[in-house]
């Protein structure tokens, strides 16, 4: 007779990822130190970011994300750590209601990042992630649930 195998149930996610390879600076409390490395994706919750160095969770963290010539800074907290082909992947969750904004802008940076990429693909054009930053703003910030 054959066994059944037990059906795994599935964790849903809280929030949707959004990839993205957006630049970002980090450090740690403590610790000045900065370090320049890309986002992975992004969630309502928090980031997923590549590093070449291990992170504690648990530990503070202060992200800094470059767009139109400013920072937005987000604090967090290492969520995970998870070795990966010679590398990590830091998982960051936000600590506080108060960084819905700059939540939101992570999520428009990541729709500006698919802008840019789909531009060079079906125009040709290669743009600096400001560029698009500038041209996506014109055409679809309007569309864009929450930041205006």
């Amino acid at each position: 007779m054959a066994r059944k195998k037990a059906a795994i149930p599935q964790v849903e996610r809280r929030y949707i990822r959004h990839p993205s390879r957006m630049p970002i600076r980090f450090d740690l409390c403590g610790d000045i130190r900065q370090r320049d490395e890309h986002l992975r994706n992004v969630s309502e919750g928090g980031v997923c970011f590549a590093c070449t160095v291990a992170l504690d969770p648990g530990q503070p963290i202060r992200l800094s994300i470059p767009l139109l010539g400013q920072m937005y800074e987000i604090e967090g907290c290492v969520a995970w750590c998870k070795a990966l082909r010679g590398s990590f992947e830091i998982g960051v969750r936000f600590l506080s209601p108060q960084d819905r904004f700059c939540v939101r802008m992570v999520e428009q940076l990541v729709y500006i990042e698919d802008y840019r990429m789909q531009v060079e693909r079906e125009e040709g054009r290669r743009l600096t992630s400001e560029q698009a930053a500038e041209e996506w703003i014109v055409r679809f910030a309007e569309h864009f649930p929450g930041l205006h």
